[in-house]
């Protein structure tokens, strides 16, 4: 019997990645976009779902199409982020309540009334950024998304604290990756998207401990 994997934001970039590389591992996925509309994977192996994380509606809708139509699933990968105030040094407020809706709030609220239905030994890896680290912030850009990622990384510690010993929970960052989140990364990425989901899969198939801030492009921790 297949494994099914939950990935939001599965339409590109990482996300259409990871979604790729678990079908080719013969998991059954289920991708979210914000239209749902995303192709070129066989109904068999891949269900879509509608969903925008920055709309509490469309969350609901998502939880209850996804409750309806599965009793269980193995692994939630919480990829959908966005960083509309990348490269920039000043916060504005309209792109900083933007990226903390999708990468924060809706995300967490999305992913709480799914952890019921997820097997126990399973895994919730939210995809962070090593961005998010304050061990490591030496930059003063990017302030709402850095933030985002720091608060996601809380989530994470939190979430493994309450479900220690029934559900693994880990952060990774997935390298620097050639994706759209910004024009820049298009350049100067250092990882594909194909690549990244290839480091972030190994990690789901390690013996990784709960609670971990996990570094893909090196295989290394990080420091929170």
């Amino acid at each position: 019997m297949k494994k099914i994997a939950l990935i939001t934001g599965a339409s590109k970039g990482i996300g259409r990645a990871l979604t790729e590389k678990l079908i080719n591992e013969n998991y059954f996925v289920i991708g979210t976009s914000r239209n749902s509309e995303i192709n070129g994977f066989k109904n068999d192996s891949f269900h879509s779902i509608k969903l925008d994380l920055s709309n509490p509606s469309s969350i609901s809708n998502a939880q209850k199409e996804i409750l309806r139509s599965f009793n269980h699933i193995d692994i939630l990968i919480n990829n959908a982020g966005i960083g509309p105030d990348l490269d920039t040094l000043i916060p504005e407020v309209n792109s900083f309540n933007e990226t903390f809706n999708v990468n924060v709030t809706g995300t967490v609220f999305f992913t709480e009334d799914l952890i019921k239905i997820i097997n126990e030994n399973g895994i919730i890896l939210n995809v962070s950024s090593k961005m998010g680290s304050l061990d490591v912030c030496e930059l003063t850009d990017s302030v709402a998304y850095r933030m985002s990622k720091s608060a996601l990384n809380m989530y994470t510690k939190i979430l493994s604290n309450r479900l220690k010993g029934k559900i693994k929970v880990a952060s990774i960052h997935p390298g620097w990756v050639k994706t759209t989140i910004i024009e820049s990364n298009m350049k100067n990425g250092r990882l594909t998207p194909k690549e990244s989901a290839d480091n972030i899969y190994n990690f789901i198939k390690s013996n990784f401990s709960n609670g971990t801030y996990w570094n893909s492009e090196n295989e290394s921790e990080l420091l929170w």
